[in-house]
């Protein structure tokens, strides 16, 4: 068979972008070698509907060891009841949750988009907006931080059958307690999309959704540093949310509720070379080195947003407890869709992204949104992170100054140089 040169080139291309650049693109990172070999190992090779040890096909002998693995895994590190390692991303974990349990028109309430929520929590632009209803909480304007008051009263309002907390935009910590209080009190499930912070909440560095939070949905990256995917897991304090006793076998039966949403609800069959990464990703999660890889993301990010305070950078909230920061950038006279191209042209990678209150479109925005996950896994530490900043600076300062943008350009290329990410990759293996 011809070898598809034309591909290949723009995979390698795509490997050298990574590697001479400085990612900081808070929903990024960088998988190690062994989750890389195996999403690109014969497991892509197998179809495997339905769940382990009970397939709609043969031969999954194998695939069913490994998505027990997976699986272990997954309930070891969250200390979780039972977990589904099959959703192809955290939107169709989220979208099989909601499908299992709730019904076309029910009432959700979430974190509003242009305050730093997600698609999948309620915008009229996805399927979550259009299938049920949506009402939303935000963040105050002084501060940057949510209310939670002001959220149970949002609550009482509109009584939802279901409450969404996480973000993919808020550096602050979440009180799940809180929260739980407000969704027992009006009758709704509580559901907690810890996507971005999951690596820091599997090892204990931020509050833990599983103590309050009914149902719990993840993506597998960013934080967490595996393979691009989805996750569901359920505690073991799954209450009844209308106060009453917990039925006896509820797990059970919410296990089975969300598995069916999962398939055949909401997709096909699960991707069992994804799955296999997913367990390498748990298994290296539950280790010494990546304990000591999320304090650091989070000293990182700690050091980075107090050197953007002091020059002169709006945080929305002042600061981060987790990996993430938003930077409104109205007062440097930027848009964040035009701090997003310079920055590129310097190889430093951000999003623009809608800071709360915001008077620019999602096209343009007032922000961007800054992580330190990959440049952690990098190497990287916090003497770095002033100087990281100090680059973007100059670029923000001077945004049309070719000379300065291929000067940043030239050092971070060096700088990173020093480095090495994916050195021994072949083109057969990127």
């Amino acid at each position: 068979m011809q070898h598809d040169n034309v591909i290949f080139d723009l995979i390698e291309k795509e490997r050298q972008r990574q590697r001479s650049g400085l990612e900081l693109i808070a929903s990024e990172n960088y998988t190690s070698k062994q989750v890389m070999q195996a999403m690109g190992s014969v497991l892509t090779n197998k179809y495997a509907e339905g769940l382990p040890h009970k397939r709609y096909y043969g031969g999954c002998e194998v695939v069913d060891e490994i998505e027990d693995l997976a699986i272990a895994r997954a309930k070891e590190l969250y200390g979780a009841a039972w977990a589904n390692v099959q959703p192809h991303s955290g939107a169709q974990a989220n979208a099989a949750v909601m499908l299992g349990v709730l019904n076309a028109g029910d009432t959700i309430l979430g974190f509003d988009l242009s305050h730093g929520g997600h698609l999948t929590h309620g915008s009229a632009v996805n399927f979550s907006g259009k299938l049920y209803k949506p009402a939303f909480y935000g963040v105050e304007e002084g501060t940057g931080t949510i209310d939670w008051d002001k959220l149970r009263d949002k609550a009482r309002e509109v009584k939802p059958k279901l409450i969404i907390c996480g973000a993919s935009a808020y550096s602050r910590d979440w009180d799940y307690e809180h929260l739980r209080a407000t969704a027992d009190e009006v009758g709704a499930l509580l559901l907690a999309d810890i996507s971005h912070p999951s690596g820091l909440i599997a090892r204990g560095l931020l509050n833990d959704p599983l103590e309050y939070c009914h149902i719990i949905t993840t993506t597998t990256h960013k934080t967490l540093r595996g393979p691009r995917g989805g996750l569901i897991m359920m505690g073991e304090n799954f209450d009844n949310p209308w106060g009453r006793k917990t039925p006896k076998g509820i797990i059970k039966k919410m296990s089975a509720i969300l598995d069916g949403a999962v398939f055949p609800g909401t997709q096909g069959g699960p991707l069992e070379h994804v799955i296999g990464a997913k367990a390498v990703a748990f298994g290296e999660a539950l280790s010494e080195e990546f304990l000591h890889y999320v304090i650091q993301v989070q000293k990182n990010a700690r050091v980075m947003a107090d050197a953007f305070v002091h020059r002169g950078y709006k945080l929305i909230s002042g600061g981060t407890d987790n990996h993430m920061m938003l930077i409104d950038l109205r007062n440097k006279g930027i848009t964040g869709k035009g701090a997003e191209q310079a920055l590129v042209k310097a190889d430093i990678t951000t999003n623009k992204n809608m800071v709360p209150f915001d008077d620019k479109s999602p096209f343009v925005t007032s922000g961007i949104r800054v992580g330190t996950a990959a440049i952690t896994t990098r190497g990287l530490k916090e003497d770095d992170m002033e100087k990281i900043v100090g680059l973007i600076d100059r670029i923000i300062q001077a945004p049309e100054d070719e000379d300065n943008l291929a000067a940043v350009k030239q050092e971070v290329n060096a700088w990173m140089s020093q480095y090495p990410l994916y050195e021994s990759a072949t083109r057969e293996t990127v």
